[in-house]
């Protein structure tokens, strides 16, 4: 397991000391000595063996449970996180850059690209009026060499003419529609499942293993754009957040 500690850090040749101190949290986590779960060193304890302020210590437990790496339990303390990878509830990434923060690398495997005949209950979530085509992708998405996503999506035709010309091995289909039709509105329906003897197969999992699946219907200025179903497996995967109010 591969952890990126300075990803929101500036480029110098002396690491900040926040930083520093969140190396020091990754190597021990990536070296086994604190495994998921464990108990990290506090706030108070970090300012003391660093030598820094207690808000910088407080800065670099904060940016690690952010990245997920961490979990933080009011009055309890800072514990090692579940190895899952992990995207945000509420807020819409490209699933490249999910992985690339955690330190890890991104592959993607184009199982399919073509123009299919629309259902009736795509017709309906695209706003569709006649029973035109849409275009359709399958995207297998990986992290290191762990499949962790499968992503059907439909697309409006109209909308993005040139969806079948690209290459989503080089660039993700949540990428290429931001550059060409910019996000405006999205809803997410959430719910587990159990996956169908093919995406079990494609994603490398039991036919008992639960997933988590995601059905994402996104718009831009001119109308719906596309409807999405990503499909991870429960055991290596999970959805947060954090709110402020």
């Amino acid at each position: 397991m591969t952890i990126n500690a300075s990803n929101s850090a500036t480029k110098k040749d002396k690491p900040a000391k926040y930083t520093m101190i969140k190396q020091y949290i990754c190597e021990h986590i990536e070296s086994g000595e604190w495994p998921q779960n464990a108990k990290v060193p506090s706030e108070n304890e970090l300012t003391q063996q660093f030598d820094v302020s207690r808000m910088t210590a407080r800065r670099a437990l904060q940016e690690l449970t952010e990245q997920g790496i961490l979990v933080r339990s009011q009055g309890a303390g800072t514990f090692v996180a579940t190895f899952k990878s992990q995207s945000s509830l509420l807020e819409i990434r490209n699933i490249s850059d999910e992985i690339s923060d955690r330190g890890h690398q991104h592959k993607a495997k184009q199982l399919l690209l073509n123009s299919t005949a629309v259902t009736d209950e795509i017709a309906i979530l695209l706003n569709l009026k006649n029973n035109e085509d849409v275009f359709y992708s399958e995207i297998l998405h990986y992290e290191n060499d762990d499949a962790i996503q499968l992503e059907q999506r439909f697309v409006n035709v109209s909308l993005v003419p040139d969806y079948l010309l690209q290459n989503f091995t080089q660039i993700t289909p949540h990428e290429y529609l931001s550059s060409v039709a910019p996000l405006t509105e999205a809803t997410h329906e959430i719910e587990a499942i159990l996956a169908s003897d093919e995406i079990c197969q494609q994603l490398d999992i039991q036919s008992t293993t639960p997933c988590l699946q995601v059905k994402r219907r996104t718009w831009s200025k001119q109308g719906v754009v596309s409807v999405a179903i990503l499909t991870s497996p429960g055991d290596k995967y999970r959805l947060g957040s954090h709110l402020k109010f």
